[in-house]
Protein backbone atom coordinates (compact mmCIF):
# COMPACT_ATOMS: atom_id res chain seq x y z
CA UNK A 1 0.00 0.00 0.00
CA UNK A 2 1.09 3.58 -0.57
CA UNK A 3 1.59 4.57 3.06
CA UNK A 4 3.24 1.29 3.98
CA UNK A 5 5.79 1.86 1.20
CA UNK A 6 6.49 5.40 2.42
CA UNK A 7 6.83 4.40 6.06
CA UNK A 8 9.08 1.50 5.14
CA UNK A 9 11.24 3.88 3.14
CA UNK A 10 11.48 6.33 6.03
CA UNK A 11 12.54 3.56 8.43
CA UNK A 12 15.29 2.38 6.06
CA UNK A 13 16.34 5.66 4.52
CA UNK A 14 19.91 5.30 5.77
CA UNK A 15 20.47 2.09 3.80
CA UNK A 16 22.24 2.46 0.46
CA UNK A 17 19.78 1.95 -2.40
CA UNK A 18 20.55 -0.28 -5.35
CA UNK A 19 22.26 1.76 -8.06
CA UNK A 20 20.43 1.78 -11.39
CA UNK A 21 22.35 0.80 -14.52
CA UNK A 22 22.22 4.31 -15.94
CA UNK A 23 21.93 7.65 -14.17
CA UNK A 24 20.41 10.77 -15.70
CA UNK A 25 22.44 13.93 -16.07
CA UNK A 26 20.75 16.54 -13.87
CA UNK A 27 20.70 20.21 -14.72
CA UNK A 28 23.37 22.42 -13.15
CA UNK A 29 22.32 23.74 -9.75
CA UNK A 30 20.50 27.03 -10.10
CA UNK A 31 21.86 30.09 -8.37
CA UNK A 32 20.35 30.82 -4.94
CA UNK A 33 18.80 34.03 -6.27
CA UNK A 34 16.83 32.15 -8.93
CA UNK A 35 16.08 29.08 -6.84
CA UNK A 36 14.76 31.02 -3.88
CA UNK A 37 12.65 33.59 -5.71
CA UNK A 38 9.05 33.75 -4.53
CA UNK A 39 6.12 34.39 -6.84
CA UNK A 40 2.35 34.04 -7.03
CA UNK A 41 2.07 30.46 -8.36
CA UNK A 42 1.30 28.46 -5.22
CA UNK A 43 1.44 25.06 -6.94
CA UNK A 44 4.59 25.55 -9.01
CA UNK A 45 6.66 28.50 -7.77
CA UNK A 46 10.03 28.99 -9.43
CA UNK A 47 11.79 27.50 -6.42
CA UNK A 48 9.91 24.20 -6.75
CA UNK A 49 10.58 23.99 -10.49
CA UNK A 50 14.24 24.77 -9.91
CA UNK A 51 14.66 22.05 -7.30
CA UNK A 52 12.81 19.42 -9.38
CA UNK A 53 14.87 20.17 -12.48
CA UNK A 54 18.10 20.16 -10.50
CA UNK A 55 17.14 16.65 -9.40
CA UNK A 56 15.83 15.16 -12.65
CA UNK A 57 17.11 17.37 -15.48
CA UNK A 58 15.67 20.36 -17.30
CA UNK A 59 12.02 19.82 -18.16
CA UNK A 60 11.45 16.89 -15.79
CA UNK A 61 9.53 17.15 -12.53
CA UNK A 62 9.33 13.52 -11.34
CA UNK A 63 11.85 10.81 -10.37
CA UNK A 64 13.70 9.16 -13.23
CA UNK A 65 13.62 12.14 -15.57
CA UNK A 66 14.42 11.46 -19.22
CA UNK A 67 15.32 7.81 -18.62
CA UNK A 68 11.93 7.00 -17.10
CA UNK A 69 9.96 8.86 -19.80
CA UNK A 70 11.76 7.08 -22.64
CA UNK A 71 11.29 3.77 -20.86
CA UNK A 72 7.53 4.35 -20.82
CA UNK A 73 7.39 5.51 -24.44
CA UNK A 74 9.50 2.90 -26.23
CA UNK A 75 7.00 -0.02 -26.02
CA UNK A 76 4.53 2.04 -28.06
CA UNK A 77 6.64 1.62 -31.20
CA UNK A 78 6.59 5.34 -32.00
CA UNK A 79 8.03 6.78 -35.21
CA UNK A 80 7.96 9.90 -37.37
CA UNK A 81 4.77 8.56 -38.95
CA UNK A 82 2.86 8.49 -35.64
CA UNK A 83 1.34 11.01 -33.27
CA UNK A 84 1.33 10.85 -29.50
CA UNK A 85 -1.11 12.29 -26.95
CA UNK A 86 0.95 13.05 -23.84
CA UNK A 87 -0.84 14.13 -20.65
CA UNK A 88 1.39 15.46 -17.91
CA UNK A 89 3.95 17.36 -20.00
CA UNK A 90 5.29 19.37 -17.08
CA UNK A 91 7.91 21.89 -18.18
CA UNK A 92 8.25 20.14 -21.52
CA UNK A 93 10.96 17.55 -20.92
CA UNK A 94 8.76 14.52 -21.75
CA UNK A 95 7.49 15.73 -25.15
CA UNK A 96 10.88 17.11 -26.15
CA UNK A 97 12.86 13.98 -25.31
CA UNK A 98 10.31 11.65 -26.95
CA UNK A 99 10.29 13.75 -30.11
CA UNK A 100 14.09 14.01 -30.21
CA UNK A 101 14.71 10.31 -29.55
CA UNK A 102 11.85 8.64 -31.43
CA UNK A 103 10.91 11.21 -34.08
CA UNK A 104 7.21 11.17 -33.23
CA UNK A 105 4.94 14.23 -33.29
CA UNK A 106 3.90 14.88 -29.67
CA UNK A 107 1.02 17.01 -28.44
CA UNK A 108 1.51 17.49 -24.74
CA UNK A 109 -1.16 18.57 -22.28
CA UNK A 110 -0.57 20.28 -18.96
CA UNK A 111 -2.97 21.86 -16.46
CA UNK A 112 -0.69 24.51 -14.96
CA UNK A 113 -0.34 27.72 -17.05
CA UNK A 114 3.19 28.46 -15.82
CA UNK A 115 4.42 25.00 -16.83
CA UNK A 116 2.76 25.32 -20.25
CA UNK A 117 4.43 28.66 -20.98
CA UNK A 118 7.83 27.40 -19.89
CA UNK A 119 7.48 24.16 -21.88
CA UNK A 120 6.55 25.93 -25.12
CA UNK A 121 9.27 28.56 -24.74
CA UNK A 122 11.85 25.80 -24.40
CA UNK A 123 10.46 23.82 -27.34
CA UNK A 124 10.74 26.90 -29.54
CA UNK A 125 14.27 27.51 -28.32
CA UNK A 126 15.17 23.88 -29.10
CA UNK A 127 13.83 24.25 -32.64
CA UNK A 128 11.08 21.67 -32.11
CA UNK A 129 8.12 24.05 -32.40
CA UNK A 130 4.86 22.21 -32.91
CA UNK A 131 6.57 18.80 -32.88
CA UNK A 132 6.58 19.09 -29.08
CA UNK A 133 3.74 21.56 -28.50
CA UNK A 134 2.13 21.72 -25.04
CA UNK A 135 -1.51 22.78 -24.64
CA UNK A 136 -3.88 23.32 -21.73
CA UNK A 137 -6.38 20.78 -20.42
CA UNK A 138 -8.92 20.72 -17.59
CA UNK A 139 -8.52 17.69 -15.26
CA UNK A 140 -12.13 18.08 -14.10
CA UNK A 141 -13.51 18.11 -17.66
CA UNK A 142 -10.92 16.41 -19.87
CA UNK A 143 -11.39 16.70 -23.62
CA UNK A 144 -9.01 16.00 -26.49
CA UNK A 145 -9.41 15.90 -30.29
CA UNK A 146 -11.48 12.83 -31.24
CA UNK A 147 -9.79 9.94 -33.08
CA UNK A 148 -6.73 12.11 -33.65
CA UNK A 149 -3.76 10.35 -32.02
CA UNK A 150 -2.12 7.04 -32.88
CA UNK A 151 -1.08 6.40 -29.26
CA UNK A 152 -1.41 7.93 -25.80
CA UNK A 153 0.66 8.33 -22.65
CA UNK A 154 -0.20 9.90 -19.30
CA UNK A 155 2.19 10.67 -16.44
CA UNK A 156 0.38 11.01 -13.09
CA UNK A 157 -2.55 12.90 -14.63
CA UNK A 158 -5.25 12.30 -12.00
CA UNK A 159 -3.93 14.02 -8.87
CA UNK A 160 -7.01 12.95 -6.94
CA UNK A 161 -9.60 13.37 -9.69
CA UNK A 162 -11.71 10.29 -10.53
CA UNK A 163 -10.14 8.21 -13.32
CA UNK A 164 -13.32 7.65 -15.36
CA UNK A 165 -13.55 11.02 -17.18
CA UNK A 166 -9.87 11.05 -18.13
CA UNK A 167 -9.73 7.45 -19.34
CA UNK A 168 -12.91 7.97 -21.37
CA UNK A 169 -11.47 11.11 -22.97
CA UNK A 170 -8.26 9.27 -23.86
CA UNK A 171 -10.19 6.36 -25.41
CA UNK A 172 -12.14 8.81 -27.59
CA UNK A 173 -8.94 10.60 -28.64
CA UNK A 174 -7.12 7.50 -29.93
CA UNK A 175 -7.42 6.04 -33.39
CA UNK A 176 -8.51 2.38 -33.70
CA UNK A 177 -5.72 0.10 -32.52
CA UNK A 178 -4.09 2.84 -30.47
CA UNK A 179 -2.04 1.94 -27.40
CA UNK A 180 -2.01 3.76 -24.08
CA UNK A 181 0.60 3.88 -21.29
CA UNK A 182 -0.42 5.21 -17.88
CA UNK A 183 1.80 5.95 -14.88
CA UNK A 184 -0.29 6.77 -11.83
CA UNK A 185 -0.27 6.71 -8.02
CA UNK A 186 -2.55 3.92 -6.81
CA UNK A 187 -3.31 2.18 -3.50
CA UNK A 188 -4.74 -1.23 -2.63
CA UNK A 189 -7.10 0.35 -0.09
CA UNK A 190 -8.60 3.84 0.14
CA UNK A 191 -6.32 6.28 1.92
CA UNK A 192 -7.45 7.65 5.26
CA UNK A 193 -7.78 11.33 4.46
CA UNK A 194 -7.50 12.22 8.16
CA UNK A 195 -4.11 10.48 8.44
CA UNK A 196 -1.52 13.25 9.11
CA UNK A 197 0.86 11.76 6.52
CA UNK A 198 -1.85 11.72 3.85
CA UNK A 199 -2.93 15.26 4.73
CA UNK A 200 0.64 16.55 4.53
CA UNK A 201 1.36 14.75 1.27
CA UNK A 202 -1.78 16.09 -0.42
CA UNK A 203 -1.29 19.63 0.86
CA UNK A 204 2.36 19.90 -0.14
CA UNK A 205 1.81 18.26 -3.52
CA UNK A 206 -1.22 20.49 -4.22
CA UNK A 207 -3.52 17.58 -4.99
CA UNK A 208 -6.59 15.83 -3.64
CA UNK A 209 -5.91 13.01 -1.15
CA UNK A 210 -8.01 10.42 -3.01
CA UNK A 211 -6.11 7.66 -4.83
CA UNK A 212 -7.65 4.97 -7.07
CA UNK A 213 -6.83 1.29 -6.90
CA UNK A 214 -4.95 -0.52 -9.64
CA UNK A 215 -7.92 -2.89 -10.04
CA UNK A 216 -10.36 0.01 -10.55
CA UNK A 217 -8.22 1.53 -13.30
CA UNK A 218 -7.68 -1.85 -14.96
CA UNK A 219 -11.44 -2.54 -14.96
CA UNK A 220 -12.23 0.87 -16.44
CA UNK A 221 -9.65 0.42 -19.20
CA UNK A 222 -11.12 -2.99 -20.04
CA UNK A 223 -14.63 -1.52 -20.21
CA UNK A 224 -13.34 1.09 -22.65
CA UNK A 225 -12.00 -1.64 -24.94
CA UNK A 226 -8.34 -1.64 -23.91
CA UNK A 227 -6.52 -4.95 -23.62
CA UNK A 228 -4.49 -4.41 -20.45
CA UNK A 229 -1.26 -6.33 -20.95
CA UNK A 230 1.04 -4.97 -18.25
CA UNK A 231 0.39 -3.70 -14.74
CA UNK A 232 3.73 -3.05 -13.04
CA UNK A 233 4.51 -1.81 -9.55
CA UNK A 234 7.48 0.54 -9.96
CA UNK A 235 7.44 1.89 -6.40
CA UNK A 236 10.85 0.53 -5.45
CA UNK A 237 12.56 1.86 -8.56
CA UNK A 238 11.00 5.30 -8.14
CA UNK A 239 11.95 5.46 -4.47
CA UNK A 240 15.53 4.52 -5.32
CA UNK A 241 15.63 7.15 -8.05
CA UNK A 242 14.31 9.75 -5.60
CA UNK A 243 16.92 8.90 -2.97
CA UNK A 244 19.71 8.90 -5.56
CA UNK A 245 18.58 12.27 -6.82
CA UNK A 246 18.57 13.82 -3.35
CA UNK A 247 21.93 12.27 -2.54
CA UNK A 248 23.44 13.76 -5.69
CA UNK A 249 21.95 17.23 -5.18
CA UNK A 250 23.00 17.25 -1.52
CA UNK A 251 26.61 16.61 -2.56
CA UNK A 252 26.48 19.29 -5.24
CA UNK A 253 24.90 21.83 -2.89
CA UNK A 254 27.78 21.46 -0.45
CA UNK A 255 27.68 24.18 2.18
CA UNK A 256 25.34 26.51 0.28
CA UNK A 257 22.89 26.50 3.18
CA UNK A 258 20.07 28.71 1.80
CA UNK A 259 19.65 26.66 -1.35
CA UNK A 260 20.03 23.40 0.51
CA UNK A 261 17.31 24.53 2.88
CA UNK A 262 15.04 25.16 -0.09
CA UNK A 263 15.79 21.64 -1.28
CA UNK A 264 14.58 20.28 2.04
CA UNK A 265 11.50 22.53 1.78
CA UNK A 266 10.61 20.75 -1.44
CA UNK A 267 11.56 17.21 -0.40
CA UNK A 268 8.13 16.18 0.90
CA UNK A 269 6.50 17.12 -2.39
CA UNK A 270 7.53 13.88 -4.07
CA UNK A 271 4.88 11.16 -3.99
CA UNK A 272 6.46 7.76 -3.45
CA UNK A 273 3.41 5.70 -4.31
CA UNK A 274 2.50 2.71 -6.39
CA UNK A 275 2.54 3.54 -10.05
CA UNK A 276 0.85 1.27 -12.53
CA UNK A 277 1.81 1.13 -16.20
CA UNK A 278 -1.07 -0.30 -18.20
Amino acid sequence: MLLDSVRHLLRLHAAAPVEPQSVHEPSPILSPEIALADDDDSAWPRARIGVAEALWGEGFLLPGGREQVVRLAKPLGLSAASSLLLIGAGTGGPPRCITAELGVWVTGYEANPRLIALANERSQRAGLGRRAQVESWDPERPKFPARYFHHGMAIEPLRGEPPGPLLGAVARALKPGGQFVLEEVVADRPLQTTDPMVETWARMDHRLPTVPSELAITDMLAQLGFDVRIAEDVSRRQMQQALLGWRAISKRCGNRTPYRGRCLWSCARRSYGLRASA
